[in-house]
């Protein structure tokens, strides 16, 4: 149990630079701030992550990806509120992909505000061999409605990495990221694209309240060069993208809203 501060949206404000108060209720995927990782700096492995075990299972590829989620916000989740998270394990395949050897990691997070359930997160995690190469799916561009230009500085992706005490070096250590895992650049985090989709589509419609989300991972998004948030209107809500510096869709999502 832990309680909805506020001190984070304080400074995930200042990261999208959203001028506006914080509200009474944390904004949805506000419980990504919550129930951070608290790994002991000694358990760390090379790539920043904890050692698996404990409720994630200790699959032995050494790669890992938030590939997507699919959300349902069934009620806001007050600030200051007392809040538990029930975490259960949906599924665990194994495959072989173009790339080698593949794992497949479904876990579902239920999150309370006191006995009322707030927010179901379906999520999907991807494990795969250091020597897999990280293909990507055939790209794809759409057309937008709305699109914002985002700047993949190295400080955003630190201070996000800070803002959820997130360790992947990939993120931060360059060296790291082309030397060891073989990435171009630094990576932009899923979950920070998944976060700047929301942020978009709040600023467009910004009375709306975001009953779903369903998001997927395509492609990876680098610190090389500016890439894109885009959206699309459509009844009781909305497509959104992150394109890359190249127009490709990077991820995908479908916002579910009422307003």
């Amino acid at each position: 149990m832990e309680f909805a501060a506020r001190e984070p949206f304080h400074r995930l404000n200042a990261l999208l630079d959203r001028i506006e108060g914080d509200g009474d209720h944390l904004p949805p995927l506000g419980h990504w701030l919550c129930f951070l990782p608290d790994a002991p700096q000694a358990s760390l492995g090379a790539d920043g992550h904890a050692e698996r075990g404990g409720f994630l299972p200790p699959v032995p590829l050494p790669m890992r990806m938030w590939a997507g989620s699919r959300l349902t916000f069934a009620a806001p989740i007050p600030f200051e509120s007392e809040i538990t998270r029930r975490s259960t394990i949906l599924d665990l395949k194994e495959k072989t992909g173009r790339t080698g050897p593949l794992a497949f990691l479904t876990t579902r997070h239920e999150i309370f505000a006191g006995q009322d359930l707030c927010v179901t997160e379906d999520l999907d995690l991807v494990f795969r061999d250091r020597s897999g190469g990280g293909a990507t799916a055939v790209g794809e561009r759409r057309e937008a409605q709305v699109s914002r230009s985002i700047t993949p500085a190295s400080t955003l992706l630190f201070r996000y990495s800070a803002l959820t005490f997130n360790a992947h070096r990939i993120h931060y250590d360059r060296d790291y990221a082309t030397k060891e895992e073989g990435y171009p650049g630094l990576v932009v985090h899923g979950p920070l694209l998944a976060t700047l989709l929301v942020d978009h589509f709040r600023r467009h419609k910004p009375a709306a309240r975001i009953r779903t989300l369903d998001f997927r991972a395509r492609r990876p998004v680098y610190d090389l060069a500016p890439f894109t948030v885009n959206l699309v209107d459509k009844p009781g809500g909305a497509d959104v993208w992150a394109a890359d510096a190249d127009g490709y869709v990077a991820m995908a999502a479908e916002v579910g809203a009422d307003g």
